[in-house]
């Protein structure tokens, strides 16, 4: 199988899967616990369908959409996710060349393996930057603080991963940072030899959001010791009301599930929030983003911008969010597969199919711009 073989989400995966040791590709595949709500999270856009309109004129589709404060030629944009470089060679940089070409938004992770500065002068695409929240509070507001004098435009912080997910395919495996691999994960990696190669023969690993910060690279500290050690599960909304003020900018919550948290994130001053399950890899069994989104749109879709993501395969998928009153959507797995298939083309090549998709079923649709979208266009199976 080949690039040009990959015509979905699951092609590109097949491709990832047969290019990645197993180890690395069960970190990016895998959910927590028994992953129910990763597998609950892409079936809940069965349970509704689509109703088109016919015609009604459409030649030309317009699919950008403002949000955030930022003008988007395509509805989705690429969500901050980590260890990109493990993946392939390039990472973020393949990652933020094809959001730039695509006109979109690119998140960089605070467990990003390229630096925001690197990225910022790289690309003219808007960035976001995903951070947690430290015990540390003057490191919470160095890094925020670096981040402004980087041009980062969106702040995002993660609210749902005071600590790690419980995820048994890594804990099978030994997939740590560094690497902790079992006799079992090691064949793994043993059988796929030009990794290893592309993986020396590279620039050292590195993560230079936390590396001045937190020694990761002594072997003392891995990414699970991370989350346990130097994250503040005692976070509270009087600590974020306090980072959004100091960063004075737009600030989304992501990970945002009841509505009664959407509404306290307006009252503290956020500009957005982010509908997601961090891709069913934290809380099992919570509910899938798309159930939950029109409850949050309805409580606080007019006064700050709903953002959606986890579980996005298709085009439709997409439609269906921005119909319930998204303002974007996030994809992480869906452009992680590709980056690991065939690093910047493959990325492109997905966004490409993305847009294809997305231009071919709003003409399908008989719309001609994402604000056409409405719930008029939508029914709920019972």
């Amino acid at each position: 199988m080949r690039l040009k073989d990959c015509h979905n989400f699951h092609d590109f995966r097949l491709l990832a899967r047969k290019r990645l040791p197993g180890p690395i590709f069960n970190y990016i595949d895998g959910g927590s616990d028994d992953e129910t709500t990763y597998r609950r999270n892409t079936a809940a856009f069965d349970t509704c369908d689509l109703i088109p309109n016919v015609l009604t004129g459409v030649k030309d589709v317009d699919l950008s959409v403002t949000v955030m404060g930022q003008k988007l030629a395509l509805p989705i944009y690429c969500s901050p996710t980590a260890l990109q470089r493990l993946f392939h060679h390039d990472g973020e940089r393949a990652v933020a060349n094809a959001a730039e070409k695509y006109g979109t938004l690119f998140g960089v992770s605070s467990l990003g393996t390229v630096s925001m500065e690197e990225i910022a002068k790289q690309t003219t695409t808007p960035q976001v930057y995903q951070f947690y929240f430290h015990k540390d509070r003057e490191l919470n507001r160095a890094m925020m603080q670096r981040a402004k004098e980087a041009g980062v435009q969106v702040m995002m912080l993660t609210v749902d991963s005071i600590t790690g997910g419980n995820r048994e395919r890594d804990l099978r495996t030994g997939f740590s940072i560094p690497f902790r691999l079992t006799f079992s994960g090691m064949l793994q990696f043993i059988m796929k030899p030009m990794w290893g190669i592309n993986y020396v023969t590279h620039e050292k690993f590195r993560l230079p959001q936390l590396e001045k910060h937190i020694d990761m690279g002594s072997g003392a500290t891995s990414i699970g010791d991370y989350f346990t050690n130097m994250l503040d599960p005692s976070m509270d909304w009087d600590d974020v009301e306090e980072m959004v003020k100091f960063w004075d900018g737009e600030f989304c919550l992501k990970g945002i599930m009841s509505r009664e948290d959407a509404r306290k994130a307006v009252e503290i001053g956020c500009t957005g929030v982010i509908v997601s399950n961090h891709g069913g890899r934290q809380l099992d069994g919570s509910r899938s983003s798309f159930d939950q989104l029109a409850e949050i749109v309805d409580e606080v879709g007019d006064e700050i911008d709903v953002i959606f993501d986890s579980g996005v395969q298709r085009g439709t998928h997409v439609l269906k969010a921005l119909s319930l009153g998204a303002k974007a959507v996030g994809i992480g797995r869906m452009y992680l597969y590709p980056l690991a298939a065939a690093g910047q083309p493959g990325v492109e090549r997905a966004l490409g199919l993305m847009k294809a998709e997305l231009e071919r079923d709003m003409k399908l649709m008989g719309k001609t711009s994402i604000d056409q979208l409405t719930r008029e266009n939508l029914r709920f199976r019972s």
